[in-house]
């Protein structure tokens, strides 16, 4: 078991070293061999903050912090700034640490969505592979039925992971294809059901439109469901993914994050910023192409990894 943790730790390190070296290779920068901590160390802090994607609003609440402990004389050099750094973002993303918990709701019903290209399809199959592992029955659900090769990708995966996929012909209406698989989950007793949704025109009235529908349609067919609406988010549209995550949350009630891709960019700071700002939990984080690339989310791994 320790031999698995140091194997992901590790992975976690080589999947963050973009943002390392984007964010805390500068932050090293600028604090090498200082002996002391001025307005003008402070200033540029800040913009490397800023400019590493986590935004003004929280870098300003992490600057206020540490400008805090200096004033009370609790910082007394640049080593001691960038640990202090490293303590609030961990109490910053620590707050959304909350994994995934299956409730007793047989099936579970976990709706994921996002906008097209974040990584949903094969998020939500990696998570099927995840939980068939546990010895759970799944069921996959080609609910964005606009992209035909969503369905295609998702049948694949549906193979390879060893289970059933419900579909219906590309250009069906989704919430048929949901109403469905509800029916069909409830009748083979299965554990949970995965549904993939479209996620194309974010900003266009007709998908989130679309999305209410097939939610609607959950929760007359098996009241309380969705149990999670799972959104996925790319960690290369950097602030763009606060924007996303608002328009989502305002239209369909997010109650989780998986945020992908952190091992191709720089701008894995955004999870701070995710974190403090959209107070959503954060269930999982992607760094890379393997199943076991997408990992629950651990705050303590992810600072000490990045740092």
């Amino acid at each position: 078991m320790a031999e698995e943790k140091k194997g992901f730790f590790q992975r976690l390190k080589e999947g963050l070293f973009k943002t390392h070296q984007g964010m805390v290779s500068r932050i090293d920068q600028l604090i090498s061999g200082k002996k002391k901590i001025d307005d003008l160390l402070l200033e540029e802090l800040e913009e490397t903050l800023i400019t590493s994607d986590i935004g003004v609003k929280t870098t300003r609440q992490l600057l206020d912090k540490v400008s805090e402990k200096v004033k009370r004389k609790e910082l007394e050099d640049g080593d001691h700034l960038k640990k202090a750094l490293q303590e609030e973002m961990f109490l910053i993303l620590r707050q959304q640490e909350k994994p995934l918990e299956l409730s007793s709701a047989r099936p579970f019903v976990i709706m994921g969505i996002g906008v097209n290209g974040t990584g949903k399809t094969t998020t939500l199959s990696k998570m099927a592979q995840k939980f068939k592992a546990e010895g759970k029955s799944v069921l996959l659900v080609a609910a964005d039925t606009f992209r035909a090769a969503a369905i295609e990708q998702l049948e694949i995966w549906a193979q390879r992971v060893g289970c059933e996929v419900i579909r219906h012909k590309s250009g069906a209406d989704p919430s048929a294809v949901v109403f469905d698989a509800l029916r069909a989950g409830k009748a083979r007793g299965v554990d949970i059901i995965l549904v993939d949704t479209a996620g194309r025109l974010h900003t266009k009235v007709n998908l989130m439109e679309e999305l209410k529908k097939v939610k609607r349609v959950m929760a007359r067919e098996l009241p309380d469901s969705p149990h999670e609406v799972l959104l996925v988010l790319d960690a290369t549209t950097g602030q763009n993914a606060i924007s996303q995550a608002k328009m989502f949350n305002r239209e369909l009630g997010v109650t989780g994050i998986a945020l992908t891709k952190l091992d191709g960019t720089a701008k894995g700071g955004i999870l701070i910023s995710i974190s403090d700002e959209l107070k959503i939990p954060i269930r999982y984080i992607g760094i890379g192409e393997k199943v076991d690339d997408l990992r629950e989310f651990n705050a303590r791994d992810f600072v000490d990894a990045l740092f």
